[in-house]
């Protein structure tokens, strides 16, 4: 690999990185308002989530490129790959690398876990995790990926949301609950928002690739409804959650972030600009994160 720091930081996408932390924080701190809480797990699941987020902007920088969705007509970030910074070997290379320490880590994580032993519950997480690396790479890369058939948005529902923030509750507490579902599919939502915006942003440059995403099916007015209908539903989605199981009004300091994804949304409909969405991109992703420490912080106080 070649050993460009900054071209590699910039393929790592570090902007989109609290969005997986943002998963893993919802999971446990619905596990710690149950008395049930591990700082090695939680290391691990953080370790882990990171990993496999940089597999995906990875494989994403090296399959937008091979199939001709990142060229010069993109208005986003000019990317590792299609820039020349980072040759398509290094950038394969880069992928089986953190494919590796992904799967290493997942590992550790069930162990410390499970314990050692192969339990039908350590090979359940473990086909979970397979799964989750096989998603980061197909996302754009190989043959056939669904990146490119509008699926996106649905793993990424899936496996930021249900998958992680359920599995990593379930890890913390080995114990299922179904009413964490709630807060799941709200960060669900959001996680499906964060690429919508990006979607959004390369929606031309995306149909003259031959990239359909979401955002090139619905068209450029009908995103911005989408886009409405996620962000909206995941508040719904955890303001029933608390109602569910209210106990004080301290349960809904949360909703200080509310005015955050207010304004988003308030810039993001009234977009004529493509290029103009990119910010948007960060502060969405911010705003989940800090969405989800106020709530884990009034789970905690409630306790």
């Amino acid at each position: 690999m070649s050993l460009n720091i900054k071209s590699w930081l910039k393929a790592f996408r570090l902007r989109t990185l609290p969005l997986s932390m943002s998963t893993i924080a919802m999971g446990s701190f619905l596990a710690g308002a149950e008395g049930k809480f591990s700082w090695l797990l939680f290391s691990l699941c953080i370790t882990t989530t990171l990993f496999l987020q940089i597999l995906s902007n990875l494989a994403n920088d090296y399959g937008d490129t091979e199939h001709g969705a990142d060229s010069v007509e993109r208005v986003g970030p000019a990317r590792a790959v299609q820039s020349g910074e980072i040759s398509m070997q290094s950038m394969k290379n880069a992928m089986y690398f953190f494919g590796f320490l992904a799967l290493a880590s997942g590992v550790a994580l069930l162990s410390a876990s499970f314990g050692n032993q192969l339990s039908y519950r350590f090979l359940f997480f473990f086909g979970l995790g397979c799964g989750a690396i096989a998603a980061a790479v197909k996302y754009t890369a190989g043959k056939n990926p669904y990146g490119y058939k509008g699926l996106g948005d649905l793993f990424v529902f899936l496996f930021f949301g249900i998958v992680g923030v359920a599995g990593t509750y379930y890890l913390q507490t080995q114990q299922l609950n179904p009413a964490i579902l709630l807060p799941a599919i709200s960060i669900g939502f959001l996680c499906a928002g964060v690429l919508n915006v990006n979607n959004m942003r390369d929606r031309i440059s995306d149909i003259n690739a031959g990239k359909i995403t979401m955002a090139v099916r619905l068209g450029a007015t009908n995103a911005k409804y989408y886009h409405f209908a996620l962000i909206t539903l995941a508040w719904i989605a955890i303001i029933a959650y608390t109602l569910m199981n209210f106990n004080s009004p301290v349960q809904f300091i949360f909703l200080v972030t509310l005015p955050l994804f207010v304004i988003h949304l308030i810039k993001v409909l009234g977009n004529k600009e493509p290029a103009l969405l990119d910010p948007q991109l960060k502060t969405l992703v911010l705003s989940t994160l800090a969405y989800c420490i106020t709530f884990g912080i009034s789970e905690l106080l409630n306790r």
